[in-house]
């Protein structure tokens, strides 16, 4: 199966490399979108941007308009933004497929395809909450970076698991990532 991962701008870019790490264990394609505003921002979080984006099948700039993501006679199995910044919301909601990533959203939106945002931003204005109803209106899955806390995290990769594993759920892709409610050990 092939999957769309857009990065954008926002903090938590280690979710979205856990997520293409298990993706690629898994066997499946994966055609990554990165902005530029996340480039900068995984920088600030040592993030290696290179070796991030090795992980993916095939990488892509936000500047890239002819992405095979950008058509909907090209088959995926779904797109996930992670993490997902207010503004790549704000346009995802109101339509505005200006570059490779909203682009994309747009073409997953209008072929019925899951379309997964993580959003990682914290307190929420109005503004947000509004463009957060309007793109779950539309048929996308708001998929906040909340950790859960019943699974006993012991480290920042445990949390890390938990929210990958839930975005692994939405996308019907067997994992191992958590500890689910009312499981032992």
């Amino acid at each position: 199966m092939l999957f769309v991962v857009a990065v954008t701008g926002a903090s938590g870019s280690i979710y979205a490399r856990r997520l293409l790490e298990e993706l690629k264990r898994g066997g499946h394609d994966t055609l990554l979108l990165i902005s530029d505003e996340a480039k900068n921002v995984m920088k600030d979080e040592n993030e290696d941007v290179q070796r991030f984006i090795q992980l993916a099948s095939r990488t892509f700039s936000e500047h890239d308009l002819d992405t095979p993501a950008s058509s909907g006679s090209v088959k995926t199995a779904g797109m996930i933004v992670v993490p997902c910044s207010m503004k790549t919301i704000s346009s995802i909601a109101h339509g505005l497929a200006s570059n490779a990533i909203t682009r994309a959203a747009d073409v997953t939106l209008k072929e019925r395809r899951p379309l997964i945002l993580v959003p990682r931003e914290t307190p929420l204005s109005i503004i947000h909450l509004r463009n957060l109803l309007r793109v779950t209106e539309a048929g996308a899955i708001v998929l906040p970076a909340m950790p859960a806390f019943y699974t006993k995290p012991r480290s920042i990769d445990d949390m890390v698991n938990f929210i990958v594993g839930r975005i692994l759920d939405l996308l019907n892709v067997p994992h191992s990532l958590f500890r689910r409610w009312g499981e032992t050990g």
